[in-house]
């Protein structure tokens, strides 16, 4: 008997999958098919070369995590202790993974907001506890309402992903301002907030949880280097939490993959001497400016987009076809390929939205646009 019997091929393998079938361009999967940074490829090559190819302690090389300690205190004035609050992951979804194994028993309940990344609920059901799927409101931002009545005492974890995948929303200062009120009222309760495009914002700024002294203590927030520096094939993540909650992740971590890879690492730890995170924004701002003024003359009507990189668009004046029916015809008449917001929606609520990835180059992303264009 199946322990995840709802979990099949994820969309974002299907929809690459077709895309490399039908020759078609894969604005789907949110990865860069732009050139990594060739001062981190130098790195890479020079770390080869040295004696950095065995096992990395557990929770990460110390000079790679006392780097992130710095970013952290720089970027949100946060001090964190790197051996006691920090943890090098492989990528976020095994960051998710060994938190949500570590801090969730069976019998207890955990908060998930819609549309949401479809690594969050396999593990929760693995611990034998109840995914509890909550919609955003209709322009993608909480409905405090409902997960200020959703939450009792079985509550244990309340996931969070701001910069928001698949939405590009990003919280205001307002709704950080009702999550402590939330906290405030339960004790017991524990946010783990996906920041993974942190530093991929635009006009409106991300808040991290980092920068909030009233919500450090019970919370878990996942980065990832991948995202930042646009290697997602690398997987590395990291955590930062206080020492009381990260002991026990670390105790997941050590049997899920011990160490991450060490290579990876000591390169990273070389490069974050040479990079501004804070740059990085305004460079994903001008992909985003791009892709919308190529598809401007389109049918499509484009929604807000404040972070990360991802598009959302309606094709309500194209067509009557189910988001998964129209990103299907997308590919194998129009050969570009696009995410249907549905399948990140618990009940499947079809929008006649799809998801764009913006990361890639403007040879791409033209090409994607003509023909975009003349649908």
């Amino acid at each position: 008997m199946s322990k995840l019997p709802k979990v099949g091929t994820t969309i974002f393998t299907v929809m690459s999958q077709m895309a490399n079938e039908y020759g078609a361009i894969n604005l789907s999967q949110g990865f860069p098919n732009f050139p990594v940074d060739e001062r981190l490829t130098e790195i890479l090559r020079q770390k080869a070369n040295e004696n950095v190819h065995q096992y990395a302690p557990m929770g990460g090389n110390p000079v790679l995590l006392e780097r992130v300690a710095e970013v952290i205190q720089q970027q949100y004035g946060r001090i964190c202790l790197p051996s006691d609050e920090i943890l090098v992951t492989a990528g976020a979804t095994q960051a998710i993974f060994a938190i949500i194994q570590a801090l969730v028993a069976a019998g207890e309940e955990v908060l998930i907001l819609d549309p949401s990344y479809d690594c969050y609920e396999p593990p929760v059901v693995l611990t034998g506890a109840r995914p509890v799927r909550i919609p955003l409101s209709d322009d993608f931002m909480p409905d405090w309402d409902q997960i200020f009545s959703a939450v009792n005492s079985r509550t244990k974890l309340l996931i969070i992903n701001n910069p928001h995948n698949p939405s590009g929303r990003v919280w205001k200062a307002e709704d950080l301002t009702k999550l402590e009120e939330l906290v405030e009222k339960n004790p017991g309760l524990i946010i783990l907030s996906d920041e993974v495009y942190e530093f991929i914002t635009f006009e409106q700024k991300h808040i991290s949880l980092n920068s909030r002294e009233k919500l450090r203590d019970c919370s878990v927030i996942v980065s990832s280097f991948g995202k930042t520096f646009h290697i997602t094939g690398w997987k590395v993540g990291y955590v930062v939490a206080p020492k009381s909650l990260m002991t026990e992740i670390k105790k997941v971590h050590q049997f899920l993959v011990f160490c991450v890879n060490s290579v990876a690492q000591a390169s990273l730890a070389d490069y974050m001497k040479l990079v501004d995170v804070s740059e990085l924004g305004a460079f994903y701002q001008e992909k985003r400016d791009f892709f919308r003024e190529q598809i401007a003359g389109s049918r499509f009507r484009l929604l807000p987009s404040e972070g990360s990189y991802f598009q959302l668009a309606s094709y309500e004046a194209i067509s009557d076809l189910s988001d998964l029916e129209f990103t299907r015809s997308l590919v194998t008449h129009h050969c570009v390929a696009a995410i249907p917001l549905s399948v990140f929606n618990e009940d499947g609520r079809d929008q006649k939205l799809i998801r764009f990835c913006f990361a890639k180059d403007n040879e791409t992303l033209t090409k994607a646009a003509e023909r975009l264009c003349r649908i």
